[in-house]
């Protein structure tokens, strides 16, 4: 048992004060740590039972079943647990986090047209998704990374952010030093369809968006109407 004597009781007291007043920045530095999914991606397919990623490891049958002989039988989902996955989906797709999710659907309500057809062209047109579909990374994940890490250039100016949009006229090119790993991925996906709105130059590793996505141009099927319920 620890021998509490009057100086190591002040100093506990001087800490826990301590404590207090740094505890709203502490508090805001702990759930931004938390907030990003560090775990298996393929756990994410399994979750909401379909891939969200165009690679091997994602779209094996068997990646996407339980464990256990005849995988996990639960019980029937209800109307809202439906809708929550659909959400989920998009979500793991696109790689954002429930705030920022929040916001881009906010943004679609605000704009005028179709909320769900809006929201999925904001998600379409983020940079980290372009690098993905023009076939310069094979996830999301490496697309966020390699535009974080300072690798992408729009209009020859650098853009390290994610979520930045892109839009008629953009060109995207990419930093020197990673003109041999984003060769080998474009390699290793020979088969990859790179979207209509997008023009990928291979010889210059460069891409220019030439119109809007639109949604028969998006290669990932979701109801957004259930979100769009979800939320109401």
């Amino acid at each position: 048992m620890m021998n509490l004597t009057k100086g190591s009781i002040s100093t506990l007291l001087f800490d826990s004060l301590q404590c207090d007043e740094s505890h709203s920045s502490f508090k805001a530095l702990l759930e931004a740590q938390m907030a990003r999914y560090t775990g298996p991606k393929v756990k994410l397919s399994r979750r909401v039972g379909v891939p969200i990623a165009d690679i091997p490891k994602h779209t094996a049958k068997r990646q996407l079943t339980s464990n256990g002989m005849h995988g996990f039988r639960g019980k029937r989902p209800k109307p809202y647990g439906i809708r929550k996955d659909e959400k989920q989906k998009l979500r793991y797709h696109y790689g954002v986090l429930e705030k920022q999710f929040r916001h881009v659907l906010a943004n679609a309500g605000r704009t005028t047209g179709n909320t769900g057809e809006v929201l999925m062209q904001l998600l379409e047109r983020r940079l980290d998704n372009l690098l993905r579909r023009a076939g310069f990374a094979r996830t999301i994940w490496a697309a966020r990374q390699l535009v974080a890490h300072g690798h992408v250039k729009v209009n020859g100016e650098k853009v390290d952010r994610p979520s930045y949009l892109v839009d008629i006229g953009h060109e995207i090119t990419m930093r020197e030093g990673t003109h041999k790993l984003i060769r080998e991925n474009m390699e290793s996906m020979s088969s990859h369809n790179v979207p209509g709105w997008l023009e990928v130059n291979p010889a210059q590793l460069s891409a220019k968006v030439t119109s809007l996505p639109t949604s028969d141009q998006i290669p990932f099927d979701v109801n957004t109407n259930l979100i769009i319920e979800f939320y109401r």
